[in-house]
């Protein structure tokens, strides 16, 4: 295991909020690369995706996460992070990466609205068709895999046992 770990997920999958308790937990840094880019363009994600357009948005993405200085990290990305090889590998070079796996039920349960998620995806798809593709990516990428089905607390939990599984 890395000393940094980076979270990745579909948009509803327990990234920042568990990313944040693990942070604290450990005492390390957090940093939610759609808060980097929402904070550089001062509009939120969404805004930044509908005035960039999805090609450039990706390009905004992969330079925000190329950015991240990594030490004692916990890095939740945006769940169009998988779509850069070049910075997955950044991050991978540097953390270890988790895919934050939740079922789809939960995923549509906790987010009432994808259009206002600044989530990308094909005109012609569907959030079920997007998150089917999406899942062999997170896998592709992932170092380690953790379910969150039920509470952010017994995630949290079954994280801080893989750690300390992985010392």
């Amino acid at each position: 295991m890395k000393e940094s770990i980076s979270l990745v997920g579909m948009a509803g999958a327990g990234k920042s909020s568990i990313g944040k308790q693990l942070a604290d937990h450990l005492g390390f840094s957090f940093i939610d690369s759609d808060l980097l880019i929402e904070t550089e363009y001062q509009e939120s994600l969404q805004q930044v995706l509908d005035r960039s357009g999805k090609e450039n948005f990706l390009k905004i993405e992969e330079k925000a996460l190329m950015s991240i200085e990594f030490n004692n990290t916990i890095l939740a990305t945006g769940g169009s992070a998988i779509f850069s090889e070049l910075a997955m590998d950044y991050i991978s070079s540097r953390s270890s990466i988790i895919f934050i796996e939740a079922p789809y039920n939960k995923i549509v349960e906790r987010v009432s609205n994808f259009s206002e998620r600044g989530f990308l995806k094909r005109s012609d798809q569907t959030i079920q068709e997007a998150f089917v593709e999406r899942q062999f990516l997170y896998k592709h990428f992932a170092d380690f895999e953790v379910v969150n089905d039920a509470s952010q607390e017994k995630c949290l939990k079954n994280i801080l046992d893989l750690i300390h599984q992985k010392l």
